[in-house]
């Protein structure tokens, strides 16, 4: 399996043991995991050095999810996927698998696996069980999520890595898909895999801290970059809300449930 898994973590040691774990229950050998440490400091950082079998990069301060993203692309030059995950996820068995061999079938260059968000107060095996089973044939095409995702090394090879403009984080992977879209790749999330995000850890504790106002600079660079007046950012969110919206009811009328959803 010619891939490579990263995983950029800033403290939140809890969330980044549950998913080391999971990944080495999951995940063959052979798959390299790239654990970018982004200036942690609780015990993430001495309790990483307890993994060797993580190839592990260390930044001294928070260099944002963009550059470690970018560091774990340099880190796998060989990989044929790249798949970007983030540290407060659970992962069922199989999840790699359905999620690139998907990817492969169904020819696709970014993929992404369904998953809820949010509280872990389900039967977390038996709903990916249901979802892989009943609606692994299920796919949103011209979506895809940041917690997750499967890229081709052909797509950076076009398009080039994410941009590290985006400062601490938020954007740059919408940045990335949109970029990705433009010059004709495809990308969907499938039923094929599921996974569990409690739901933006790291991003809540940041917000905590003196880090700015990176959310509002970040979306006033992506507004710029792409030129999206008010007019164009309403026609985008109306037509992706459309689009949403049928998908959601044909998931719902042929299985009862959802590709993407919360836990109460």
């Amino acid at each position: 399996m010619n891939c490579a898994i990263i995983i950029p973590v800033l403290n939140q040691w809890t969330y980044t043991a549950q998913c080391l774990e999971h990944l080495k229950k999951t995940v063959p050998a052979s798959v390299q995991v790239v654990v970018i440490n982004n200036g942690s400091n609780d015990e993430t950082t001495e309790n990483l050095k307890r993994h060797p079998w993580i190839h592990l990069i260390s930044n001294e301060t928070n260099q944002g999810c963009a550059r470690a993203w970018n560091q774990g692309v340099e880190a796998s030059p060989d990989a044929f996927w790249r798949i970007f995950l983030n540290n407060d996820v659970l992962l069922p068995n199989c999840w790699l698998e359905g999620l690139l061999d998907s990817a492969q079938s169904l020819g696709l260059d970014i993929a992404s696996p369904a998953m809820r968000e949010g509280p872990l107060n389900y039967a977390f095996e038996e709903r990916a069980s249901f979802v892989v089973t009943r609606m692994g044939s299920m796919m949103r095409r011209e979506m895809a999520h940041g917690v997750c995702f499967a890229v081709r090394n052909t797509v950076f090879q076009r398009i080039g890595r994410f941009d590290e403009s985006f400062r601490v984080g938020q954007f740059e992977d919408t940045d990335f898909f949109r970029r990705a879209s433009l010059a004709g790749f495809s990308s969907a999330i499938v039923g094929a895999s599921f996974i569990h995000h409690f739901s933006s850890v790291t991003q809540k504790a940041l917000k905590k801290t003196p880090v700015g106002s990176y959310e509002a600079e970040n979306r006033a660079y992506f507004r710029k970059k792409w030129n999206l007046h008010w007019l164009r950012r309403k026609l985008e969110k109306l037509q992706k809300a459309r689009r949403l919206k049928s998908y959601i009811r044909e998931e719902q009328e042929a299985t009862g449930s959802k590709l993407v959803d919360r836990s109460d």
